[in-house]
């Protein structure tokens, strides 16, 4: 049985605007989920500093940022993995599974340009619409493929993309907002795992807390509006 790392002293995870940042959403679900402890740090994109805050902490000068005792991970997908490595969580346990699961994180990770530059997450927006172009119309079906498939070929264990929580639900959490907020067509499976992911306690964490927030960036409330 494979001995997993010991961690010493508090974690902390620096993230962005809870409304608008997708990046920070992902790595903060899934340390949450996979019981990662870490204290949240939020410097909001708005404030006149901001790019000083960053610079001083972060080698990327980008969110999220975690900090664990000496080491600075500045990715998302890196934070994540670096979790699971810790808590031995967040993968699934068969081969096929866990390589199809990085597979989707990481193109999930370095894609979707159309879903991401016309439907900017806007967790407090409701009832949006944006011009459905080919582009967009093609990340969406492609989306709806990866979570019908995954879900009929390795969900019957729980009600994420492979049963239990993993690397991919997490990557895939700002889509969650995404659709909620613009809309999309999708099948009955992948309409299923989405109110599913809706419904999550800590994904109801983040958005109650974005409701609150406040720091408003106007280019992006306009989106669909």
């Amino acid at each position: 049985m494979r001995e997993h790392p010991v961690r010493h002293g508090t974690s902390t995870l620096l993230i962005g605007s809870k409304n608008y940042s997708s990046w920070s959403l992902r790595p903060w679900l899934f340390l949450r989920k996979v019981g990662f402890e870490f204290q949240e740090q939020i410097v909001y994109f708005d404030e006149r500093d901001y790019q000083a805050q960053i610079a001083a902490l972060s080698p990327s000068r980008r969110v999220p940022l975690l900090i664990d005792g000496g080491v600075k991970i500045w990715d998302s997908l890196a934070i994540c993995e670096y979790a699971a490595e810790f808590t031995g969580s967040g993968l699934p346990k068969n081969r096929a599974a866990r390589g199809l699961a990085r597979s989707v994180a990481a193109e999930m990770h370095s894609g979707f340009q159309a879903l991401r530059n016309d439907c900017p997450m806007n967790v407090r927006a409701t009832n949006r619409r944006v011009p459905l172009t080919p582009q967009l119309a093609a990340d969406i079906a492609r989306v709806d493929e990866i979570w019908s498939g995954c879900r009929d070929g390795y969900g019957a264990g729980g009600g994420w993309l492979f049963g239990g929580f993993s690397i991919a639900d997490a990557m895939f959490a700002p889509v969650f907002f995404r659709f909620q907020t613009y809309g999309a067509a999708l099948s009955a499976a992948s309409q299923t795992y989405l109110q599913f992911a809706l419904n999550d306690p800590a994904l109801h964490e983040w958005q109650d807390a974005a409701l609150k927030e406040g720091h408003p960036l106007p280019d992006v409330d306009q989106v669909g509006a």
